[in-house]
């Protein structure tokens, strides 16, 4: 047996908790710096969360992995499922949690199961979690960091590839003026925002009810913001279509759940939204081509282009559309051409 002292902080993590001996399946890594190892053979059937790459991003292991426990802590106290916490060792930024299986939402849909189910039970859960009060410590997910997290990827990759050279300061000052009048109508909701919470990030669990048959993942960049972010992640999905009658749907069993909504504000928030998020994610998957070497999230680019389209036809996106429409012809809403920043 190999003494503890020579084992990697993640081998012996794992060997105190009696998953030495268990097999490893390295999960495929997305877009972010986090991986995980689903162990069979152990206890019990577990994923193996490691943050140590959390340095790729500016935090420490530590600071990646605390928000983690916190979220999934709350969750699972407002009656959700979220994967439970078996162990954690939060100075290595490592933590042993439930497996709640392969069975995502992303999943069953490439296997051909009926999307409404799926999109409904979603945004049911959804309404659940955004009803209850959300934990304490959570960021801000409003104007102010939506706007820059917005000009990160629009100003600083997607327009140097679009145009051959960088945004001017006047064309930045002209973007954020623009961001924020379209958004501060909507600030102050104060709301639990998961941020991802689209068929990926979601898993059908036969053996529960109710809203807990949708178990959550990958929520520990929650903040408070505005809950019609969420929806427009779900039913306004970067990554695939949805068909209306099921976006519809769902979003029908979402007021429902919640009547004390009025959905017309809600609905012209959910216009704002999707306005940042598209122009937002559009712009990342130059990003994730130009900087990290992952052209193949390009293929989502016109899918995110023409929902920020849709998204622009509403009074609530005008101030974004104005500056849109004064520095970015509709020929060039689009992904960038491959010469055109040589």
């Amino acid at each position: 047996m190999t003494p503890l002292a020579t084992l990697s902080p993640a081998e012996a993590f794992l060997a105190a908790h009696g998953y030495a001996e268990a097999r490893a399946e390295t999960l495929p890594q997305d877009a972010g710096h986090r991986r995980y190892t689903r162990l069979s053979g152990g206890p019990r059937p577990a994923l193996l969360m490691d943050c140590t790459d959390a340095p790729k991003v500016g935090l420490t292991p530590e600071e990646d992995l605390l928000p983690f426990l916190r979220i999934a802590r709350h969750i699972e106290a407002i009656g959700l499922s979220a994967p439970a916490i078996l162990a954690e060792a939060v100075p290595h930024g490592l933590a042993l949690v439930e497996d709640l299986g392969p069975a995502t939402h992303s999943a069953l849909l490439d296997a051909g199961t009926d999307p409404a189910p799926l999109y409904v039970e979603a945004a049911e859960a959804l309404a659940a979690l955004h009803a209850a009060p959300p934990p304490a410590g959570l960021p801000l997910w409003e104007v102010g960091r939506m706007t820059a997290t917005a000009g990160a990827t629009f100003l600083d990759w997607w327009w140097p590839a679009a145009f051959g050279a960088a945004a001017s300061a006047e064309v930045r000052g002209e973007f954020e003026g623009a961001m924020t009048a379209m958004l501060a109508p909507f600030a102050g909701a104060g709301g639990f925002v998961h941020r991802d919470y689209f068929p990926a990030n979601l898993i059908r669990l036969e053996g529960r009810d109710g809203a807990r048959r949708t178990g959550i993942i990958d929520f520990q960049d929650a903040a408070l913001g505005h809950p019609a972010y969420d929806l427009v992640s779900l039913l306004e999905d970067a990554r695939r279509d949805v068909r209306p009658d099921v976006r519809d749907a769902a979003a029908s069993a979402y007021f429902a759940a919640r009547p004390g909504l009025n959905v017309e504000e809600f609905d012209a928030a959910r216009a704002a939204m999707a306005a940042q998020r598209h122009l937002r994610v559009a712009s990342l998957w130059v990003r994730l081509d130009r900087r990290d070497g992952k052209p193949h999230y390009l293929r989502h680019g016109p899918r995110c282009w023409d929902l920020l389209a849709q998204a622009l036809h509403h009074p609530a996106t005008a101030p974004l559309a104005r500056f849109l429409d004064a520095h970015v012809p509709a020929a060039l809403r689009q992904n960038p051409a491959k010469d055109a920043a040589a």
